[in-house]
């Protein structure tokens, strides 16, 4: 900025070009520059120079001096304020007012501006197509917009600071300006970049740790890693720490370090390193964060007193980094006597179990705060707050105070103020427009005047997203303690979420005509409005309950109807399930092989029907805890068979009862059914029928003994869900998850006269699909990686689709690595790795749990709200590989799911 008052037309003449050429000086200029006294002047007329472009009256408006306004000189600062006005707007590269004329108290002045150039065109040199996109992503480059010094600043710190979080420290920026003819006062900017070569980071070493060695310091930094290294020459570089410690080869056997992994790495590591998935690059915010993590794992080892004195760059001979750091360790530190005050409810020998910390442990005051409750915990309970939380004490706090630090050891007196306990004094629900209040305020463990509880307050979150209603994310309980009278309100925050499923497929099959399945699941059904239209809205909806109804066509070969309806709170008080189903199907062998057609008669003459409903009572129980569930069953089940063999021993033409009374006794602690992170799920059930062969031994020698089919099945299965290593992700909420399974079922028979029933057994392989279409109502049990098979050797396995006979015992026992790519309410995907064994057995004389068929393979899983769960998986069985084969051909198969996991 620049204000200037030429007190001469000489000097006037200088600066700005006049025609007039004045050959003497104005005493008036003289006198305004030498004022001492304050006068009010008045401006008579100003006058705009430099200006091409732009409108004058813009320049007028932005300087705000205008003819008639009066200011006092010496002493005003309108000039200044009309130059900084001016500059502000970055229109101008160079502001002047001038005074180019004195009469009396009139003052004529003249505003001098330089414009600055626009943008025209611009052009990147040094850089592919694809790294041009990626700056412009970054910067705005907009065509007849001013340039101004900011603009080429962020530009060139943009660029510089992209190609650092690439690796690039070397990195020169050159912008260039040329006339743009193309456009009016315009300018074409060139862009020249030298990204120089890619800088990674050689070695990372420490200087002073004499008790902590290099490995276990550079695992701590996550964004500071070496190269891949591969050398018989080591980097003999020279800190400016001093030379760096090296395990010797004879040291190495003195210590025995063949027998340490650790000791190994130390010696290899000057020569190879192997780092698959580590980038290298050197970031300078990152750097800072891992020292933060460096010093918290000297702290969490007892070096409370550990700092980091220096740490230093430089590049190596082959232009790559050395990353060297110096650190004072310190003395090591243990805890000393541990002191309580100020409990009441709990004694202190149950507090210093709680607290699990003992006279000796290395001090670790991260660890004290996360069993007090300070710091979260990775287990998420356990900690001395929880229990004074799980019994109301919401106001408790915990304070660890040091009361005495002598040689290397630490005493502290942890003050507890208890506070009374809080009852729940209010609960609101929002976000919910479809459900209703009463099926949400049923789930929930925090009642009106109950004591304040964390536990039930976990749980309730827990019951709401197993729902499946809402976005589990976003389910937020809303805690606000109130101090003034002891209580505590509770406002659940909800976003509700599409939880209905849609099954739709249709097709023309040659000769067999149309195919097609229609299916349709509503999750949070409402029967009490069905009759209401205001509530159709597209249908009634808010209760908790479930509908479903499925169709299936394969022409006149084969068609189904199923119906079933789950009311899980019957009567409305307590959680007591019950389940109504209803089902038809009929399959006919129609199929003439001739004429490659169905046959009409034929369909009519040779065809297996089947007619059932299932009645189900479901309760949970408070007893050994409230995660039991019992369940009682009725099934029946018609078969009516015309000139249709299924199996031997009975007439092709006839019909079969099947009456069977189901008992299960499940118990569930996972959390989220879509994705598990935790948790555990345990089942066993036990099927019969009455044993009609005891009350009537004719049947026995009966032309058809399934008349009346009798059995009892046993079933086990049990589930984990182990979380395994640290969350990912900004949420925290991608992390590796194992699932172990082993399922178990046994068949068994009253009378050792008769054949145990063709109806109720165990068909195992391939993806869990059925054959016959599951009329004979066996238990479908996938083996990925194998078809259905129908023998118990292992090395036997031909390729098909279906099975002639069916187990009557299976054992299964399975191992997934889960990771989530996706998790959303719209959409939920992850990937996995499998192990699995599986076999089955048609006798107790041939069981043998050892001989197992076993595959592993890969898979993914997407479920989407309305078509539920989507999955397909590659599995290789190991038992199917052949001597001397190559490749994999004839031991994979792909799977395909649609709907729900197969079992």
């Amino acid at each position: 900025m620049l204000f200037a008052v030429m007190t001469s037309a000489t000097l006037l003449a200088q600066e700005q070009p006049d025609t007039t050429k004045p050959t003497s000086l104005d005493p008036k200029m003289i006198d305004w520059q030498n004022a001492r006294i304050a006068k009010e002047y008045t401006i008579a007329s100003v006058t705009i120079t430099g200006v091409n472009y732009l409108d004058t009256s813009i320049v007028y408006s932005i300087a705000n001096l205008q003819p008639g306004d009066k200011f006092v000189h010496p002493g005003a600062e309108v000039f200044g304020k009309a130059i900084a006005s001016l500059w502000r707007q970055k229109l101008f590269s160079n502001v002047q007012i001038f005074v180019t004329r004195i009469d009396g108290d009139k003052v004529w002045l003249e505003i001098s501006v330089t414009e600055r150039p626009r943008l025209g065109n611009y052009k990147f040199f040094g850089l592919r197509k694809t790294e041009e996109e990626d700056i412009l992503a970054k910067v705005t480059l907009t065509k007849q917009t001013i340039i101004t010094e900011n603009i080429r600043r962020e530009l060139n710190e943009k660029i510089t600071k992209h190609f650092a979080d690439k690796g690039f420290r070397n990195i020169k920026v050159r912008l260039e300006e040329k006339p743009d003819t193309t456009y009016v006062n315009s300018n074409i900017l060139n862009i020249y970049v030298d990204k120089g070569a890619k800088v990674r980071i050689n070695n990372v070493s420490f200087f002073g740790n004499d008790n902590i060695d290099d490995l276990r310091l550079k695992k701590q930094m996550k964004g500071t890693k070496e190269m891949s290294k591969f050398t018989l020459y080591p980097d003999n570089a020279v800190s400016p720490f001093g030379a760096n410690r090296t395990f010797s080869f004879n040291q190495y056997l003195r210590d025995w370090g063949f027998l340490s992994i650790s000791k190994t790495k130390a010696l290899l590591d000057p020569y190879f390193r192997f780092k698959m998935f580590s980038g290298a690059k050197f970031d300078d915010k990152k750097f800072e964060e891992d020292k933060d993590k460096v010093l918290d794992y000297y702290n969490s080892m007892g070096y409370r007193d550990a700092q980091i004195v220096a740490d230093t760059q430089y590049k190596t001979q082959n232009g790559n980094l050395n990353v060297d750091l110096k650190v004072k360790e310190g003395r090591r530190y243990y805890f000393g006597n541990i002191v309580w005050k100020g409990n009441a409810k709990f004694t202190d020998s149950l507090l210093n179990v709680i607290l699990g910390i003992n006279k000796g442990d290395i001090y670790n005051v991260s660890i004290l705060n996360k069993r007090l409750g300070k710091e979260a915990a990775g287990d998420g309970g356990g900690d001395i707050s929880s229990y004074y939380m799980d019994d109301g004490y919401l106001f408790f706090r915990a304070e660890p105070v040091e009361t005495a630090v002598y040689n290397d050891t630490i005493d502290y007196e942890i003050r507890i103020m208890e506070g009374p306990q809080a009852r729940v004094k209010n609960v609101t629900i929002a976000g919910n427009d479809k459900t209703k209040d009463y099926v949400i305020r049923r789930e929930l463990r925090t009642v009106p005047g109950e004591l304040f509880s964390r536990s039930d307050l976990i749980r309730s979150q827990r019951e709401l997203a197993n729902l499946q209603f809402f976005n589990q994310e976003t389910i937020n309980p809303g805690v606000v303690p109130n101090a003034e009278d002891g209580t505590v309100d509770i406002n659940w925050k909800l976003e509700e979420k599409s939880s209905d499923q849609l099954e739709l497929s249709a097709g023309w099959g040659g000769g067999i005509g149309l195919t097609g399945t229609l299916g349709v699941t509503f999750n949070n059904f409402s029967v009490r409005n069905i009759w209401k239209k205001s509530a159709w809205d597209p249908l009634p909806t808010g209760d908790g309950q479930k509908l479903s109804l499925r169709m299936q066509s394969n022409g006149r070969a084969y068609r189904s109807y199923s119906a079933s309806f789950t009311e899980p709170w019957l009567g409305g008080k307590k959680r007591n399930s019950l389940t109504i189903g209803l089902n038809n199907s009929k399959f006919s062998s129609a199929y003439n092989p001739l004429t490659g057609t169905i046959d009409r008669a034929k369909s009519d003459t040779v065809y297996l029907k089947t007619t059932g409903v299932t009645l189900s009572l479901g309760k949970q129980l408070k007893w050994p805890d409230d995660f039991f569930t019992l369940v009682y069953s009725f099934n029946y089940t018609r078969y009516a068979r015309r000139n249709y063999g299924i199996f031997q021993g009975a007439s092709p033409t006839g019909i079969s009862d099947n009456l069977s009374f189901k008992i299960a006794l499940q118990r569930s602690s996972v959390f989220n059914p879509i994705f598990p992170t935790s948790g555990s799920s345990f089942l066993g059930s036990v099927q019969f029928t009455p044993p009609y062969s005891l009350f009537n031994p004719d049947i026995v020698n009966a032309v058809d003994p399934y008349k009346k089919p009798e059995y009892h099945k046993w079933r086990f299965n049990a589930e984990w869900y182990v979380p395994i290593g640290k969350a990912l992700g900004a949420e925290k909420n991608r992390q590796f998850v194992m699932k172990l399974a082993a399922k178990y079922g046994f068949m068994g028979r009253y009378n050792k006269k008769l054949e145990y029933s063709p109806f109720e057994r165990f068909q195992v392989g391939d993806a869990g699909l059925t054959n016959n279409f599951g009329l004979l109502g066996y238990d479908i049990v996938a083996h990925r990686g194998y078809p259905v098979y129908d023998n118990s050797d292992p090395t036997i396995n031909p390729d098909q689709q279906g099975a002639n006979q069916f187990f009557t015992i299976f054992n299964k026992y399975q191992l997934e690595m889960r990771f989530p790519l996706v998790t959303n309410p719209s959409s939920t995907i992850y990937a996995l790795t499998f192990f699995e064994a599986a076999n089955g057995w048609y006798n107790y004389k041939d069981y043998n749990p050892f001989r197992l068929r076993r595959s592993v393979g890969v898979g993914m899983r997407f479920f989407l709200p309305m078509f539920g769960l989507l999955g397909f998986d590659y599995g290789v069985g190991l038992d199917r590989i052949q001597p001397g084969q190559t490749g994999l051909k004839g031991a994979s198969r792909f799977t395909f799911m649609l709907g729900f996991e197969p079992e």
